[in-house]
């Protein structure tokens, strides 16, 4: 049975999200679920579902006398708050007693615990963020990296498209994937010195690398891995993540203001929680975290009990997949060739 470790103290709502979605989790999963936070709050929350941790589904409490926030300075918080629930998920991953863990809590806190406690797949410079966009062709695109590394060198950026390349062919089922570079034009000597001198050394891999794509290609299906520095790549999850929003709210006004019938209703009602399901980052869970040695899944401080319940799944679905181990190995080759 796998084991999930689940940060119960780091979203914007904790511990209420976090509960929830572990109990989603462990009835459509069957994983085995440690929740790890403050023991009162959580068997408050169980309790109020009638959910008895032991019970019928296997979830167990690991209480933890503190909790990073939102407002708490990464790093310092990373190394001070060693009881904190971030850390003891980590821990618990490291000591083997959990395949995988996920949090909701403080990105940069998250990032710099993970590189501590389980340290990094050997032949990775810097562990990177991972996201999954939708494409209007219905296949996953794997964006990376998307807010681990603001600075990156190009040795960096080729390890990202490696890893991306494993990620979305082991757990996304992408038979061969398509690497792009994202840059602010389809030719080679477009873009920054970072985007010119990465090129020669990913058309050095073992990857499908179709060259420079351009924002548009986030969502067209172009390219099923896109890398660039985690600047960029934050800045366009969350330009993509807000005009989800807006487009799910206004499309909403818009049937609600044009439909009169029934059965229109009910058919647009339909479509649009089908665009809704397709754009919504809850169903994709989390962004794992590339490179550590161990699974790190990190999660939306907004995540409600959907997205922690899809965590989970990706953080199982990583777990059995031996990522970690076809990096390392995909990485040492590549070395060994150079």
């Amino acid at each position: 049975m796998i084991t999930i470790a689940v940060d119960a103290m780091g979203g914007d709502k904790a511990p209420v999200p976090e509960v929830e979605g572990a109990i989603l989790a462990a009835r459509q999963y069957g994983h085995r679920i440690i929740l790890v936070g403050d023991r009162d709050e959580i068997h408050q929350r169980l309790d109020h579902h009638g959910f008895m941790a032991g019970g019928e589904h296997p979830i167990e409490v690991v209480h933890a006398t503190e909790r990073i926030t939102m407002e708490d300075h990464a790093a310092k918080a990373a190394r001070s708050k060693k009881g904190s629930s971030m850390h003891l998920c980590a821990h618990l991953v490291a000591s083997g007693k959990a395949d995988g863990y996920i949090s909701a809590g403080n990105t940069g806190a998250c990032m710099a615990i993970a590189k501590m406690v389980l340290g990094k797949v050997p032949g990775v410079d810097r562990p990177a963020l991972s996201a999954v966009f939708p494409s209007h062709k219905g296949s996953p695109i794997v964006v990376l990296d998307v807010g681990a590394n603001v600075d990156c060198e190009p040795a960096m950026l080729a390890q990202f498209g490696l890893m991306g390349q494993i990620y979305s062919r082991l757990v996304l089922k992408v038979k061969n994937p398509r690497v792009g570079l994202l840059s602010i034009g389809e030719e080679e000597h477009k873009g920054n010195a970072l985007t010119r001198d990465v090129t020669p050394l990913l058309k050095d891999l073992a990857l499908d690398f179709i060259g420079n794509v351009e924002g548009r290609d986030l969502f067209s299906g172009h390219a099923d891995v896109i890398i660039c520095d985690g600047f960029v790549g934050n800045v366009a999850l969350k330009v993509a993540e807000g005009l989800a929003e807006m487009m799910s709210r206004m499309l909403k006004e818009s049937l609600s203001a044009t439909i009169s019938s029934k059965i229109g209703y009910a058919l647009s009602r339909s479509a649009f929680k089908d665009f809704k399901k397709r754009t919504d980052y809850s169903e994709h869970g989390g962004a794992p975290l590339l490179g550590v040695k161990g699974v790190c899944i990190i999660c939306h401080g907004r995540s409600d009990a959907n997205a922690i319940k899809n965590a989970v799944r990706v953080a199982g679905e990583f777990a059995s997949s031996n990522m970690n181990q076809r990096i390392e190995e995909e990485l040492r080759e590549f070395a060994q060739a150079g």
